[in-house]
């Protein structure tokens, strides 16, 4: 009883230098991100994603229900509390449609949800009502604050391809060198028609996608290439859009891996593109035309796992591209496939945050690693059981439910606040030793506006400082993503801009640099 005593003579006196201690482990364990405004890497151009293949349906649906997914990939709006309505995609990238659709079950593709409608008739007239649904949404995005418009192509009209079909046969390039022109003057008709009936023009067009694999399978539209098939048909791209005074620029590459771009791979008159297609002296130099943009772009798939063999092909791509002078690179398409080398396996959705987590470390990885200019996901609206969607919907072709994920929102910690024009700057952590998984951490300036996005695997919280050098940052906000909260936005308070990085979140940084 007289010790129990004692010690309860001692509680006032101990609690105050226990609390003592606790707060001052938790002022050593503080990260820094330490920002320097004047070491820089790419200008960042835009944040996309395709409307392959449920907006040809999706567009048909209630027109509150479209409103309300058009709003989340597009709108710049804030809600009540500050937070963003939805994640303004910078970029939107339009399936110029093969006709698939048209030749319906013909078509050799059993899953009409694959197929896809072309502007193009059997008759050879043109109809701009063919692909209806998806017209609704670039509209949408236009009036929703989008100013860059991507037109890709699968395949090449089924009125030019060899066996009549949106895919290919034996894995061999399905137009033939003399249909090169007529499917050019197809291009340059389509951006000028849907400029027409849309008012969009688009800013780019992708005539050629993964062209290293077979699309023999008809699984879906599809079409093989080399690299001499795809420079004689850019060719004549260019010169069509020259005589019929197209404006839009030619990205070429799409390759269906990032290894395609700086080596042969598995693949060699499909592979080592940077060099074929932008080095002086190859037979298939083609970054002198006139309409080609100084642009190479592939897609991240199959290279995302593990970490360190992420940043090492990134690595040897960036070298590539800085061997050319003035071409920057752009990640064009990317979801969830595979298994991941066992870190996250693509099948099944997953509207949580593990998947989140995961597409915010490609998307970091490749701007970092990669310096892509652009990064892109695949299909912004998924009707299937695949880690492949943003919003996800029930595969309903004229009404159903729509359903958000995570990923829409740790997409959005990117897309909404890293604006075309802005410019990646360095960003050092220090002091993350004690951690069992470092911060993954970029920043970016716009102006005077400063981004720093900051991903936590960790299961803890971790409390950083931000640092700028001479500079001050004010205004200071953040927008978390996390199992709880859809990028909520918070004012940060306290001196030194500390904050209490979430467990197992991502969280986007803005601040004014004084």
């Amino acid at each position: 009883m007289m010790i129990t005593n004692f010690i309860k003579k001692l509680i006032p006196v101990i609690a105050p230098l226990m609390l003592c201690c606790s707060f001052a482990k938790g002022q050593d364990s503080v990260v820094t991100v330490n920002v320097d405004l004047n070491k820089t890497y790419q200008h960042m151009d835009n944040f996309g994603a395709s409307d392959a293949w449920s907006c040809q349906f999706i567009g048909n649906w209630p027109k509150e229900k479209m409103n309300k997914i058009a709003d989340l990939l597009f709108s710049k709006d804030t809600l009540a509390d500050g937070s963003p309505k939805g994640i303004a995609l910078s970029l939107w990238r339009f399936n110029i449609g093969a006709g698939s659709t048209q030749q319906a079950d013909n078509s050799g593709i059993k899953n009409e949800w694959r197929r896809s409608a072309s502007f193009l008739n059997a008759d050879g007239t043109y109809n701009w009502g063919n692909q209806a649904g998806q017209v609704w949404f670039l509209k949408a995005a236009k009036t929703r604050g989008v100013k860059q418009f991507l037109g890709f192509v699968n395949s090449p009209p089924v009125n030019f391809t060899i066996n009549g079909k949106a895919y290919a046969t034996g894995g061999k390039a399905n137009l033939s060198a003399d249909k090169y022109d007529a499917f050019a003057n197809y291009l340059s008709t389509v951006v000028k028609g849907v400029k027409k009936a849309a008012g969009i023009e688009f800013n780019y067009i992708s005539p050629v996608n993964e062209p290293q694999w077979d699309w023999s399978d008809g699984g879906q539209e599809g079409c093989p290439y080399t690299n001499s098939e795809i420079a004689g048909l850019v060719r004549s791209i260019d010169k069509s859009f020259t005589q019929n005074k197209v404006q839009s620029k030619i990205l070429v590459g799409e390759a269906g891996s990032i290894t395609y771009l700086f080596s042969a791979a598995d693949k060699p008159a499909k592979g080592n593109q940077i060099n074929d297609f932008f080095k002086t002296g190859s037979p298939d130099y083609i970054g002198d035309l006139k309409n080609v943009d100084k642009t190479i772009i592939a897609h991240s798939y199959f290279t995302t796992s593990p970490m360190s063999s992420a940043i090492k092909l990134r690595q040897q791509l960036t070298q590539a591209v800085s061997d050319v002078p003035g071409l920057s690179y752009w990640e064009s398409e990317y979801c969830i496939l595979g298994n991941n080398a066992g870190e996250i396996d693509g099948n099944k959705r997953d509207l949580g945050i593990d998947a989140a987590l995961y597409l915010a470390r490609v998307i970091h990885t490749d701007l970092t690693a990669a310096n892509a200019s652009a990064w892109q996901w695949w299909t912004a609206i998924s009707p299937v059981d695949y880690k492949d969607g943003l919003i996800y919907v029930d595969q309903n072709k004229t009404d159903g439910n729509f359903y958000t994920s995570k990923m829409l929102w740790a997409m959005g910690n990117y897309s909404r606040f890293i604006r075309p024009g802005a410019i990646r700057i360095d960003a050092a952590v220090a002091g993350e030793s004690s951690l069992k998984s470092p911060l993954l951490t970029s920043a970016f300036k716009d102006g005077k506006k400063l981004i720093i996005v900051i991903i936590n695997n960790n299961a803890e919280d971790v409390s950083v400082s931000l640092n700028a050098g001479s500079n001050k940052i004010s205004d200071t906000r953040a927008y978390i993503t996390s199992a709880s909260t859809d990028l909520h936005s918070q004012t940060m308070v306290g001196a030194g801009n500390k904050i209490s990085i979430q467990s197992k979140s991502i969280t986007t940084i803005t601040g004014t640099i004084q």
